[in-house]
């Protein structure tokens, strides 16, 4: 989304330039992949039951080892020093949003999908604070969408109302599982947001 909205920031014209796909292929790769393929890893070596993972124990090694990827990254974009600053802060944000759930799931059950929706919402509304003419363009046949970053926002919030929705349909968590999440990854993004 912040590609979409300013790639000059990212020195990039546009989300398919080199620069812009280098940069999504590091994020996908240390955010999903490796500790996609790590997580997978822990079945076979029995360290955890299910990929589900239904127990919280079975939660805390994808935790760490999902943490340490993210820690990762948010070293290479700080060191790299030509990432644009919101973009760092989200990225330390959802790092934050993952420790904090692993620190609770210790304790208590939290919705990791919640942490993830607050922290988008977060996102989009410091997004709203700092580009609050700007929107996203879509290119549709015959010309081009432009739609209000407020209009994202409160799809964004729809959107998270409907994912803590589906966890309590779907009886994965209580309520105040998937109301700790949403404060979890809200309070990660802004506390990022102070750091940097």
């Amino acid at each position: 989304l912040l590609l979409v909205l300013d790639p000059y920031a990212f020195g990039a014209r546009r989300i398919t330039d080199p620069q812009a796909m280098v940069l999504l292929i590091s994020v996908f790769v240390c955010t999903f992949v490796l500790p996609g393929f790590a997580v997978a890893l822990m079945k076979p070596l029995g360290l955890i039951k299910s990929l589900q993972m239904h127990d919280k124990q079975d939660r805390i090694g994808p935790y760490i080892v999902s943490g340490v990827f993210f820690l990762w990254l948010v070293k290479n974009l700080l060191s790299d020093g030509q990432t644009p600053r919101l973009f760092v802060v989200f990225t330390l944000g959802a790092t934050i949003g993952l420790f904090l759930a692993f620190l609770i799931n210790i304790f208590s059950k939290i919705s990791a999908h919640a942490v993830g929706m607050g922290g988008f919402v977060a996102m989009l509304l410091l997004m709203v604070v700092h580009w609050n003419e700007s929107g996203v363009v879509i290119p549709v046949p015959g010309g081009i969408l432009q739609i209000s970053l407020l209009v994202v926002l409160a799809l964004g919030i729809v959107l998270a109302g409907l994912t803590g929705t589906a966890r309590l349909v779907l009886r994965a968590h209580e309520p105040a599982d998937v109301y700790r999440g949403y404060v979890v990854g809200i309070l990660a993004v802004l506390i990022a947001n102070l750091a940097i």
